[in-house]
């Protein structure tokens, strides 16, 4: 019985050293993964930017052509209006297409001002729009970059990480079953944390005094002894 329960502290020793290591290297890549969410989120609120540039250029862009649109309606309208003049009988009438002509001119110089203002603005939102495409690509090939140097020194710890979850099965099927589980429970309770060596009657999991009796227990390792505080299985080492 004492061989077994001898055994079986080893083994949880082996399991524990397995775990440790999973849990450290599923910290440093989940470390690993916000890292390249973070850079993702950085390219892609520089490519809203870019986007609402581009709708603002292509905005100004709609509006100087209906403007556009509108003064080659008003010159038609002159035109016919001019047409009219040459025709006209009485004074009255002649009056009526004279100041139809005038008020199309004055509409058609507020719009050709108007004009103006839109394509100096559409100018600068343009250059904007070319400036940002600049910067997006650059940044862009930057943040590619950095991700792939992230990813490629990720590699060795993802390999490692499946060579301990490969050992830790391997070594959890020599448990039994209601010890795994008992291993299980108490290293999701303490963040991966459930075989811990005891130092001069001190749990080294918790930092809490083990009692005497109980530490002459764990010394004898007779039996799997599980810290009062923690409930970490304990094990001594003699140095």
């Amino acid at each position: 019985m004492n061989d077994i329960s001898k055994q079986n502290i080893e083994t949880l020793v082996k399991l524990q050293e397995a775990e440790t290591e999973i849990v450290r290297l599923k910290v440093v890549l989940k470390k690993v993964e916000k890292k390249k969410g973070k850079l993702s989120a950085r390219l892609k609120q520089f490519g809203n930017a870019l986007e609402e540039n581009k709708e603002n250029l292509s905005s100004a862009i709609s509006v100087c052509r209906d403007i556009e649109r509108e003064i080659q309606m008003i010159d038609e309208r002159i035109i016919k209006s001019n047409e009219k003049l040459r025709m006209v009988k009485t004074n009255k009438e002649y009056q009526l297409f004279l100041r139809e002509v005038d008020d199309n001119k004055k509409r058609k110089d507020a719009l050709e001002t108007e004009l103006l203002e839109f394509l100096d603005e559409k100018e600068k939102i343009q250059e904007i729009v070319l400036e940002t495409e600049k910067e997006y690509h650059l940044l862009r090939d930057q943040i590619k970059a950095e991700q792939k140097e992230i990813e490629k020194k990720s590699i060795d710890d993802r390999e490692l990480l499946d060579e301990y979850l490969a050992r830790q099965n391997e070594i959890g099927q020599t448990l039994d079953v209601a010890l795994m589980n008992r291993f299980e429970k108490i290293s999701k309770m303490n963040n991966g944390s459930a075989v811990i060596n005891v130092k001069n009657e001190v749990c080294m999991g918790c930092f809490m005094n083990v009692p005497p009796q109980l530490y002459i227990e764990v010394q004898r390792g007779n039996s799997l002894i599980s810290c009062p505080q923690c409930s970490r299985i304990l094990y001594y080492i003699d140095t």
